[in-house]
């Protein structure tokens, strides 16, 4: 009977009268020298003592053994017929031995012994009456074994038993039992017959039950190392046993000589015997498995993963995965070169003479391990992981990590990793969670799935849901809370009570064709925690007027984020049209919170003087009026220093640390609707945002639009914008208007708003200068300068350039409008008429007299410098007031400044001339005016130097009206006999000051 004989009492034997030495493994057969059991040289031999390098100093006693067994000490010499025994170890060693040695059964693996126990129905082991019971290790390693290989399964209790069976056999179990071998060797050999490999795999099962047949003499080993080359498999020592086999049939076919079959042998380093002996075997162990009736089943394909090329061929993969059957706790996972993390955390090195060290792989199969100097994992193989959980799903551990909700599939899956013996075989692969854990699979489909809306396709009782819950959302938005929709754990509780058990789509699907959806539709009182005051949500309207338009708001209560607070999405067309300032005031809900936070940020000693914060607010809630026009800051600042005679300056209020969500968010729309800019300043309204037009669109839009040559208004209505679409259907805004090229009056389209009004006025100017053209060059003849005005014109470009400005003046302060219909015109034309002549005249009156006035004052001037050369004092002064007089009547005054203003430009340049003549009398006397009129000039350079492009337009005609002002007030300081039209005076110029500094 072919036996798996790996003994494990080691021991040293010489055969008597014999040079060889017995030092390896012993194969239970006997030997050709005198009977006793020898191995042949790849083991360790039951005999084997392993004595120590004193031992060999020690004198050898030699003493004859009989016959008799009594002593094993011996060895086996002497037990099978009397012979001499050399023994090479000392006296001691020999007497401290055990005088017989342990009986089989408790040196040997009891797999098989349990197996046959149970097929034979002899109860449980544990009680049964051995003479030397084998250890509970020992039986509990066989039952691991056979559970290992699939052979048996623990058992219930059966009903009408006093006691249960602690195992029964399976199906692959009685089998395993009928078969008289190894159960490593039978289950590899029933899983062969099932992958249709069993006639190679006989083979190999058959070399595992015998010494290895490869020889390596110790003064041969290179050369037996070269005739055993031919042999070698790279990927696995089982094919290289399978190689020497049909090498073995092929030359024992042709040879047909036991002679030359020996001498082969012995060229190639192969023992004839143990040839012999794995022939005998595959021959009994076919004829077992003949009379079982187990045969090989077609071969199994291997295809490995869709279209990738397997890397084994699907004949060693059938082999192989028949192995690995029986070796399933012989498994190793590479961890560096040729050392392995083996099976329940063991590290495993591979044998230096397997085909596989040269190239190791990432998992191995062995047919043994052999604890030496360390554990090696001898006879292996390459294996695919994928071939491990097939084989051994029972011995498999399997871990469920992060489930989740997998959109695209339509349910809830988890990352499933699989090992054994503490080798991860599969490190994460997705797998249906519903199959493993329907009650936390549910629970994940319905929050992640049905609450958050993560689905594909959505069903329309959701959709309804979302409707209502959105609803909800919208008025905590509004009002800036989070306590009137029901929480998540709530609506998983609606779904979680009506659907119990649906974990996927799929399901869901199902369960709705058979029954109407409405037991899942939601209603307002299943979601409302409570309801908002009605004034409440009125303070935070869905849309707000601006100007003549109508805009929708959007609220956000995201505190953070880029979209907090109140969106207001604006056309890019009609931003310029909106006041930046009426933004400050459109949702009345915010006015509180708003005003509050800017006191409240106010420095100390403002706040202090609006305490309590809380009743002051609701004072300026109440009773300030709503003036859009203004920007929030200066209505405030005046309110407050009417109501409370508290004067805060624009400057001292912090409106830019305010909470983003107390300042509007300004969405600049396309002509399709996209967002082309965004922002919480509100002069992104004044600036605006080009949408991107194609450029081939716009030139064609143009060719449509554009006129050249215009000499009347025969053109039609002219719109502010228009809206042009592209040949691929997309819209923008383009903004039409007259614009003058090269003394030519054109019609064109303009992509910026601002640039097109300005550029129509000024056509507007041109096209009047047409239909006005005899009045015009009337005009021009009317506007001729006098002879005496030659001299001061010099300084402001001679004659003519004065005589051109003065036209140019006339004629835009008359016709520079954005009129855009022919009727509007045709009136303003009819109404105009009759005064362009009266605008001549009067405007060539005020020009002369202010170029009088302008050159009798440089005279003054000069003449007193003459006249005080050796004074310092005095000619820096005159040098500040031929300043003042060069800042007061610049070069191009005439189309500067308006005709209201220059009426009064001639006194002010008396004044100087008045104060020079004064001040030479009396120096000191006006030093000491100049000091109270200097306090109020550095007030105007600071408010000059304060203006930015962010000012309001209110904020700049305050500083150009409090500059007239401060003119005037020098007029009354300086000159008063010249008076003044308004009543000035020091205090009305700080009350103004105060006033400016109060605007934004």
């Amino acid at each position: 009977m072919p036996v798996s004989a790996r003994g494990a009492d080691p021991r040293f034997c010489q055969n008597a009268g014999q040079k060889d030495h017995c030092v390896h493994q012993c194969g239970r057969k006997p030997c050709h020298h005198s009977g006793h059991q020898v191995c042949g040289g790849y083991g360790t031999c039951p005999d084997f003592f392993q004595y120590s390098p004193r031992s060999r100093t020690t004198a050898l006693p030699v003493s004859p053994i009989s016959r008799s067994s009594a002593d094993q000490r011996a060895g086996r010499c002497g037990r099978v017929q009397h012979g001499v025994c050399i023994r090479l170890y000392t006296q001691e060693d020999y007497e401290n031995r055990p005088r017989f040695t342990l009986p089989e059964i408790l040196r040997s693996n009891l797999a098989e012994v349990i197996l046959r126990m149970i097929a034979l129905g002899l109860g449980d082991i544990k009680e049964f009456p051995f003479i030397d019971r084998p250890a509970d290790k020992s039986i509990q390693d066989g039952f691991h074994l056979l559970e290992e290989l699939g052979a048996i399964v623990r058992a219930g209790k059966k009903e009408g038993e006093e006691k249960a069976a602690s195992h029964v056999l399976t199906e692959r179990g009685s089998t395993m039992a009928s078969l008289p071998l190894d159960p490593r060797l039978s289950r590899i050999l029933i899983e062969a017959a099932e992958k249709g490999c069993l006639e190679e795999v006989k083979v190999i099962a058959a070399a595992l039950s015998i010494q290895d047949p490869r020889e390596r003499p110790a003064e041969k080993m290179k050369a037996a190392d070269q005739a055993h080359a031919q042999f070698k498999d790279a990927d696995s020592d089982f094919m290289t046993l399978l190689k020497i086999w049909n090498i073995w049939q092929e030359i024992r076919d042709s040879l047909k000589s036991q002679s030359k079959m020996r001498k082969y042998c012995k060229e190639n380093f192969l023992s004839f015997r143990r040839m012999q002996e794995w022939r005998d075997i595959h021959w009994q162990i076919s004829l077992i498995l003949e009379e079982q009736g187990i045969r090989s089943l077609p071969v199994q394909e291997n295809t490995g993963k869709k279209g990738e090329k397997p890397a084994f061929s699907p004949k060693y993969a059938a082999i192989h995965q028949a192995i690995l059957s029986g070796f399933l706790s012989n498994i190793a996972m590479k961890k560096e070169k040729q050392y392995y993390k083996g099976a329940k955390d063991k590290e495993v090195m591979l044998f230096p003479g397997s085909g596989l060290f040269a190239n190791p792989g990432a998992w191995i199969v062995s047919a043994e391990m052999v604890e030496t100097t360390r554990l090696f994992a001898r006879i292996a193989a390459h294996i695919d992981p994928e071939w491990i959980e097939p084989v051994g799903k029972e011995q498999c551990r399997y871990a469920y990590l992060n489930p989740h909700w997998e959109r695209s599939r339509g349910e809830v899956t988890a990352t499933e990793q699989v090992s054994l013996y503490g080798l991860l075989i599969h490190p994460g692969r997705p797998v249906s969670y519903g199959r493993v854990n329907p009650t936390e699979a549910a629970e994940i489909f319905i929050r992640s799935a049905l609450v958050a809306g993560d689905l594909r396709q959505s069903f329309p009782f959701m959709e309804h849901n979302q409707r209502v819950i959105g609803e909800i959302q919208d008025m905590e938005d509004r009002v800036r809370r989070r306590d009137l929709l029901v929480s998540e754990e709530d609506l998983y509780r609606f779904y979680a009570d009506r659907l119990e058990g649906i974990c996927d789509v799929r399901s869901l699907r199902h369960l709705l064709k058979t029954r109407k959806d409405d037991f899942l539709r939601m209603k307002r009182e299943d979601l409302l925690l409570t309801l908002p005051n009605p004034d409440e949500l009125s303070q935070f309207p869905e849309q707000i007027s601006l100007g003549n338009t109508v805009i929708p708001c959007e609220y956000s209560f995201d505190p953070g984020k880029e979209n907090d607070g109140i969106t207001l999405k604006i056309s890019s067309a009609i931003a310029p049209c909106i006041a930046p300032e009426a933004v400050d005031w459109v949702v009345p809900g915010l006015l509180r919170e708003k005003i509050t936070t800017l006191i409240k940020g106010l420095p100390k000693e403002f706040r202090r003087q609006l305490v309590p914060v809380n009743q002051t607010v609701d004072v300026i809630v109440q009773d300030m009026p709503r003036e859009e026009n203004l920007p929030l800051i200066t209505a405030l600042s005046r309110f407050i220093y009417r109501k409370f005679g508290t004067d805060i300056p624009a400057s001292a209020w912090d409106a830019k640390s305010l909470p983003e969500h107390l300042k509007m968010r300004i969405s600049l729309l396309g002509p399709r609707g996209e967002e082309l800019r965004t922002g919480r300043d509100p002069s992104i309204l004044v600036q605006g945002a080009s949408p991107q037009v194609n450029p081939d669109d716009f030139a064609a839009a143009r060719q449509r639009w554009e006129r050249r040559g215009i000499t009347e208004w025969d053109f039609g209505k002219l719109p502010e914008t228009l809206t042009l679409k592209g040949e691929k259907g997309e819209k923008w805004t383009a903004y039409p208007g007259l614009k003058t090229e090269e003394n030519d009056l054109c019609l064109r389209l303009f992509k910026d708003r601002t640039e097109a009004i300005q550029s129509h006025r000024q056509g507007m100017v041109k096209l009047f200068s047409l239909h006005f053209a005899k009045e015009v060059r009337m005009l021009k003849y009317q506007l001729a300068l006098p002879g005496s005005s030659a001299l001061p014109a010099r300084y402001f470009g001679g004659s003519k350039v004065l005589e051109k400005e003065m036209l140019d003046s006339i004629l835009a302060s008359l016709f520079s409008l954005n009129l855009r219909t022919p009727e509007a015109f045709a009136a303003h034309a009819k109404k105009a008429e009759s005064v362009i002549a009266e605008k001549g005249m009067q405007k060539l009156r005020t020009v002369i007299r202010i170029l009088d006035a302008y050159q009798e004052c440089r005279t003054v001037l000069y003449d007193l410098e003459n006249a005080n050369r050796n004074s310092t004092a005095i000619i820096q002064f005159l040098a500040g007031l031929r300043d003042s007089l060069a800042n007061l009547v610049p070069e191009h005054f005439v189309t500067l400044y308006s005709e209201e203003r220059m009426t009064h430009l001639e006194r002010y340049i008396k004044a100087i001339a008045i104060r020079a003549q004064r001040a030479i009398v009396s120096f000191e006397k006006d030093q000491a005016k100049a000091a109270e009129v200097k306090l109020h000039t550095d007030r105007l350079n600071r408010l000059l130097t304060e203006l930015s492009p962010h000012v309001t337009e209110e904020k700049r005609n305050a500083v150009e009206e409090f500059f007239w002002l401060l003119e005037e007030y020098k007029v009354s300081v300086f000159a008063q006999e010249l008076k003044t039209p308004v009543k000035v005076s020091a205090k009305k110029l700080e009350k103004m000051y105060a006033e400016i500094q109060r605007m934004v």
